[in-house]
C-alpha cells in the first residue's frame, strides 16, 4: 500500500495520481549505457531509479501530498483550500512527448515544485482544480 493510501483520512478519497513520464527512465537507462563505463552513468542510473520508485504525487478530496524518499521520507502536503495557483512549465520536447513540471502556489506555504519530467501535467492541473471544485 503506497504513503498516499495509508495517508488518507475519513471520507477522504484519491482523486488523481502523477507519474514521471516514460522519458524520465529511457535518461536513466541511457545514461548507465553510454556513462557506465565511468561509473557516473550507474550512479545517475541508481539515483534517477531510486526517485522514480520512491516519489509519489498525488490529488484527494481534501489535500495535495507530494512524498519523497526511500530511507527517509519528505512529504509536502498542501489543502486544496490553500491552493492559489497551479503553474505548468513545458520544454518544446515536453509539449511534443507529453511531459512538463507543475507547481503549486499556496496560501502561507513556499511554492511546491513537482518533478520536472511528469507525465501529462495539464491532466493533473486539471485533477486539482477539479478536486477545488468538489469542496
Amino acid at each position: 500500500m503506497s504513503y498516499i493510501e495509508k495517508s488518507l483520512g475519513e471520507g477522504e478519497r484519491l482523486i488523481a495520481k502523477a507519474h514521471f513520464h516514460w522519458v524520465y527512465q529511457l535518461i536513466a537507462v541511457l545514461a548507465l549505457v553510454v556513462l557506465g563505463i565511468v561509473l557516473i552513468g550507474i550512479w545517475i542510473w541508481l539515483v534517477m531509479t531510486i526517485r522514480y520508485y520512491t516519489t509519489e504525487i498525488g490529488v484527494t478530496t481534501h489535500r495535495f501530498i507530494m512524498k519523497t524518499g526511500w530511507i527517509r521520507i519528505d512529504t509536502q502536503e498542501i489543502a486544496l483550500h490553500n491552493i492559489e495557483g497551479v503553474q505548468i512549465h513545458q520544454s518544446v520536447m515536453g509539449r511534443i512527448l507529453g511531459y512538463g513540471q507543475v507547481i503549486i502556489e499556496g496560501t502561507g506555504v513556499d511554492a511546491v515544485k513537482l518533478p520536472s519530467m511528469l507525465a501529462d501535467p495539464i491532466a493533473f492541473r486539471r485533477a486539482i482544480e477539479s478536486a477545488k471544485g468538489e469542496k
